[in-house]
């Protein structure tokens, strides 16, 4: 791909984003936009791609308020693509800041605030900005972090999220071009100064990466590749392998064939039993290897169960399966329904309210020995019942609805008290059992002319 400085053309960029679908037929698009010359860029291209196919887009603004100025800024970028007949939205990220991290808490709180926008609009693709500099950028962060070879695949260009899909159709395009796109279009741009403040490693690579030239960028990139289709290539295999290895129950447990896990080879037995973990608990991130290295010895045995990661993989069955669950306490702090929609609890289980509560308010949160005792006190047949469907150490960490103190309902015991309001809770993890395949982004499938 040439990393020269021409404008992308209408053309160029609908190669790359016709890649990225499939889309609907009335298809709405939204676009993640902080102002500088990536995203307004993408914003421009974007919304000409989405009118040519009769469809709109909605320029999402996250104002981080972290400067003073942050909020004009926002209203300016507002004002630019409102005047080009764009729908636009700002997002102010509300509440008190972290005096630590706080590029990777204001990514975070970037990224929860636009796609709970999508989310709310009915918005099922969000694209963002990322450009072939960031991605080489990534690349250098992940290596200097010892990333594993997943991680070196450094930004998909598609990830399929809860309410949305997160499109990144730049990854091969130089910054220049971007520029280059917005200068051709006669529209300005905002420069914001965290982008230039050395103290954030992001941005001392930047200028490392800068100062070297195309010559460095190019080996990153193809890396990235490289990197992204053997991890695309050891999730198919890994899809497979828990097919066959896993039954997963809808309350949230699993059983594990410890022995068909461990015949497949060390990586991916590894990458399953990750996989696996991280949808039972809930967790944000893998286990270390050396700790699922150990798991994966237990289990190609008869050995004792162990935990990890918040989960408990109990002891093998005559037939080498085990019960995998939540540790009943790991489990969140429970949280307040305050109205009709959706709570996320744990990570792991979405309540759902048609209409707003009547009473006072109620909490989702761990069944626990407690909820279990009021449960049978209640409905002494429920032993018998819940004992064939559900085995006692997965009992702890079943959702519940209480009031204060007072269990209201169990949903996966069948019980709910006569007050009970209607509700649904669906074991619906952040972290599903088996996501969407990498998207990568190759120089050769991906080539912008």
């Amino acid at each position: 791909m040439a990393s020269g400085g021409g404008p992308l053309t209408a053309a160029a960029f609908a190669d790359l984003l016709d890649k990225l679908g499939p889309y609907e037929p009335a298809l709405r698009l939204a676009v993640g936009v902080s102002g500088g010359p990536d995203s307004m860029a993408l914003a421009l291209l974007a919304d000409a791609w989405a009118r040519a196919r009769g469809g709109r887009v909605l320029a999402l603004i996250v104002d981080h308020g972290l400067r003073p100025a942050s909020m004009g800024e926002a209203t300016r970028v507002a004002g630019w693509l409102a005047a080009r007949g764009l729908e636009t939205r700002v997002l102010p990220w509300l509440g008190e800041k972290p005096e630590r991290g706080i590029q990777a808490a204001a990514r975070a709180a970037r990224h929860a605030l636009l796609e709970a926008a999508c989310r709310d609009a009915g918005i099922l693709h969000l694209l963002l900005a990322h450009q072939r500099e960031d991605q080489a950028e990534t690349v250098l962060l992940r290596r200097a972090a010892q990333s594993g070879a997943d991680g070196l695949a450094a930004m998909a260009a598609v990830v399929e999220r809860r309410h949305c899909r997160l499109l990144r159709p730049l990854l091969v395009v130089p910054r220049a071009r971007l520029i280059a796109t917005l200068e051709a279009a006669g529209q300005d741009w905002i420069e914001d100064p965290s982008n230039a403040d050395t103290g954030f490693t992001r941005v001392r690579l930047r200028n490392d990466l800068a100062q070297a030239g195309d010559g460095a960028l190019a080996p990153l990139i193809d890396a990235a590749a490289a990197a992204g289709e053997a991890r695309a290539s050891g999730e198919a295999r890994t899809a497979d392998q828990l097919a066959r290895a896993v039954v997963l129950h809808p309350a949230g447990f699993a059983g594990l064939d410890g022995p068909a896990i461990a015949r497949s080879s060390r990586e991916d037995g590894l990458r399953a039993l990750a996989a696996l973990l991280r949808c039972l608990g809930g967790g944000a991130y893998p286990p270390r290897r050396d700790a699922l290295d150990r798991l994966l010895t237990t289990i190609a045995g008869t050995g004792a169960g162990r935990t990890l990661a918040g989960c408990r993989i109990g002891a093998a069955d005559r037939n080498g399966m085990r019960l995998v669950c939540r540790e009943g306490g790991r489990t969140a702090l429970p949280v307040a329904i305050a109205g009709a929609g959706e709570t996320l609890w744990d990570g792991r289980f979405v309540l759902t309210l048609d209409r707003p509560l009547s009473a006072g308010p109620l909490h989702i949160g761990r069944l626990g020995r407690d909820g279990w005792r009021q449960a049978l006190e209640a409905r002494p047949g429920l032993r018998a019942a819940v004992a064939q469907a559900i085995p006692a150490p997965a009992r702890a960490a079943l959702p519940a609805l209480w009031d204060g103190g007072r269990l209201v309902a169990a949903p996966y015991l069948g019980y709910a008290a006569p007050s009970a309001p209607a509700v649904r809770i669906a074991f619906r993890p952040l972290n599903p059992l088996m996501p969407a395949p990498f998207g990568s982004v190759g120089q050769a499938e991906f080539a912008v002319v």
